[in-house]
């Protein structure tokens, strides 16, 4: 199953079944909810990728939430509380088609790379993952993978397997060299992408090894049609009962994340910052006390009620990476600062780092011209 994937075909492809997809679904709705994220195409295993990206930017969202120095998450009040705000998200799934779409392609992406070359696949999440937590992130991702998930899911718990990447590696070779001649093939996995746009094998597969090709094709390891009809049958109640566990499934992936948490500084819980990257607050004060700036130090009483709406589209999106919500949150950190200094060294320790600012950049020397205004001190 060693095959070369031709991969500006498959960008293409991706792109062009979103859009077709997305076109004909947001023609006579405005929204995507949770309940139709499973039946929105003819591949679960596209449906089930969305989810699982969903279920990602909520871990991501958790763990900026955590990073937040001013508040004890590992409290059980507050963490109950976060448990009842991630129910309510997981029956609030709502999604417009601008940021539906780039979700979706990137599901078809992954899907057809699973059906093609699953061992890489499975090699690239380990890496992800890292070496300290793989048996837990097959615990939590095994019901999304629908195609050939019988390579990783008897390495859950598997006694023997060293809790790192080397060793899941091996041990999804060995299911691997075990299973390849039962596994389905690439083309009778792909058929169901083909029911939305014609998917041209010949172009998606870059004719590297030829004999290994033909091998993958053969009629005799193919499942039969009908053998995929009766399990997709068999497998409608089982996706049904996905969409009503969405919030048990949140609830227990908050909590995964809760009892993992480890007692940490403020000064830990962010990326340490490179040097070079680092804003020198010294030689930004003094070259802002050199320019036209100079007049206007101190001028500012409240960041958080002083930039304008511009300033917050660019400083959203170039310098909080999207989130609205972290950019007011830096705002208000550091009104909290006494000097300039001191707001420097918060936004080092907290966004230069964590969301490697380019120091040089427009954007970030704007927001930094924001805070020389917002100090008369300098230390």
């Amino acid at each position: 199953m060693s095959v070369k994937i031709n991969s500006k075909y498959l960008e293409n492809y991706s792109l062009e079944f979103a859009k077709k997809v997305c076109d004909q679904y947001f023609s006579s709705k405005k929204y995507m909810t949770g309940a139709e994220l499973v039946k929105l195409t003819p591949s679960k295993q596209v449906n089930f990728f969305v989810i699982k990206s969903l279920f990602e930017a909520w871990q991501e969202e958790l763990e900026k939430l955590k990073s937040n120095p001013y508040f004890d998450y590992r409290d059980n009040n507050v963490h109950l509380a976060l448990q009842e705000f991630m129910n309510v998200l997981s029956r609030s799934i709502k999604i417009d088609k601008e940021n539906f779409e780039p979700l979706l392609v990137e599901a078809v992406g992954f899907s057809i790379v699973l059906a093609l070359d699953p061992l890489n696949f499975f090699r690239g999440e380990f890496d992800k993952v890292g070496d300290s937590g793989i048996n837990t992130f097959l615990k939590e991702n095994k019901k999304y993978y629908r195609w050939h998930e019988s390579l990783v899911t008897s390495l859950i718990d598997r006694a023997g397997i060293s809790q790192n990447v080397d060793a899941y590696k091996n041990a999804l070779q060995q299911n691997f060299e075990q299973q390849k001649d039962t596994l389905s093939t690439a083309e009778s996995l792909l058929e169901e992408l083909k029911q939305v746009l014609y998917l041209d094998s010949e172009i998606l597969f870059e004719r590297i090894e030829r004999k290994s090709e033909e091998a993958s094709v053969s009629p005799s390891l193919a499942k039969s049609a009908r053998e995929r009809e009766a399990e997709e049958v068999s497998e409608l109640a089982e996706d049904s009962d996905e969409v009503m566990k969405f919030e048990e499934e949140v609830s227990k992936e908050v909590s995964l994340s809760q009892e993992e948490a480890t007692p940490s500084t403020a000064a830990t819980s962010f990326k340490s910052v490179d040097p070079k990257k680092a804003i020198d607050p010294l030689q930004a004060w003094a070259k802002f006390e050199s320019e036209q700036y100079s007049i206007m130090k101190g001028t500012i009483s409240e960041l958080s009620e002083s930039v304008g709406i511009n300033q917050r589209f660019m400083f959203t999106k170039e310098l909080f990476d999207g989130n609205p919500d972290l950019m007011k949150h830096a705002l208000k950190s550091i009104d909290q600062c006494d000097s300039f200094m001191e707001a420097i060294q918060l936004v080092n320790e907290r966004y230069v780092g964590e969301l490697n600012w380019d120091k040089n950049s427009e954007p970030v020397e704007e927001f930094l011209q924001l805070i020389f205004r917002k100090f008369d001190q300098k230390v």
